[in-house]
């Protein structure tokens, strides 16, 4: 059974996690880790202390209506990528404890296009 780092908690939404196979569960914000629980498996779960929490980026659309998924990048360069049912509200709580300069919008699919070229076209 998984123990909580957390001894205040801020915010706990449905989640569903994109590590590995999809896997349902809730994602819980506290006053000293970002936590995920599977709903079906408690051996299943991900555990973030805020200070290994190097970016949070998330995927907005259609101006900010839309958040489709995020993804948390620790300081040891891993991704964890998550789809929340009420995305707005977890990332303002999550902005309490990550800085704003490190939660960014992910590129569109133009722009990654656009990068793809210039690093093409910068090379020759």
């Amino acid at each position: 059974m998984a123990q909580s780092l957390n001894t205040k908690v801020d915010f706990v939404t449905d989640a569903t996690s994109y590590s590995g196979l999809n896997s349902y569960g809730k994602i819980m914000i506290g006053d000293r880790a970002f936590e995920y629980y599977n709903n079906r498996k408690v051996e299943d779960y991900i555990q973030i202390p805020w200070e290994n929490v190097d970016y949070v980026i998330a995927s907005v659309m259609f101006k900010g209506r839309y958040i489709p998924r995020f993804v948390v990048r620790t300081k040891g360069k891993r991704d964890f990528s998550f789809a929340a049912k009420k995305p707005k509200e977890m990332l303002r709580a999550m902005n309490r404890y990550v800085p704003s300069d490190h939660m960014v919008r992910s590129l569109t699919l133009a722009g990654v296009i656009r990068k793809r070229l210039k690093e093409v076209l910068g090379k020759r």
